[in-house]
């Protein structure tokens, strides 16, 4: 299983590839971790590309998960299946507004919360952002993968999903 979860901010792709870690004995890579160097600065592509192959060529079992369709573009070819979580805005909103601390993020719940309205405002753009973050992006990817793909529309329903498929759709 190597599969890529790509979608916006409180899609629920961290939520769901923790969940299939575990269920598939796979390693995971949230690419938050090898996209910024010590705060909001984004390294240079060319190095998160490289932390990414190096976690590939390390792990024959795995899930990549983010919103970076800069880093994702030259890694698709290493996957079995790419997974556009597509819920829609609000929905992202309100699981933002329900996440619980990320201390691998933020210091404190405290800080955590100074950035939610930040947060929120990035998330409420996805549809009219044509940076690598935006919907515009990611459904050019998705549209490009020539490899089994699915989009998934309604959050309840990622976990009915069985993992991995073997033919490309569209729920």
């Amino acid at each position: 299983m190597r599969i890529i979860l790509l979608g916006n901010a409180g899609a629920g792709k961290s939520t769901l590839s923790r969940t299939l870690m575990k269920q598939q004995d796979a390693a995971r890579l949230s690419l938050d971790e090898v996209a910024f160097q010590g705060g909001a600065e984004r390294r240079p592509i060319e190095e998160s590309v490289s932390d990414v192959m190096r976690f590939i060529a390390e792990n024959e079992h795995w899930l990549i998960e983010g919103c970076y369709a800069d880093i994702i573009e030259p890694i698709m070819n290493h996957c079995d299946e790419l997974v556009f979580l597509n819920p829609g805005v609000e929905t992202c909103i309100a699981h933002c507004r329900a996440r619980p601390w990320e201390p691998e993020k933020f210091a404190s719940p405290q800080e955590q919360d100074a950035h939610l309205e930040n947060l929120i405002d990035w998330v409420r753009a996805y549809e009219t952002r044509s940076d690598e973050y935006g919907l515009q992006r990611h459904r050019a990817l998705y549209e490009s993968f020539q490899g089994p793909k699915r989009e998934l529309i309604d959050p309840k329903r990622y976990y009915d999903s069985v993992f991995p498929m073997t033919e490309s759709s569209h729920e």
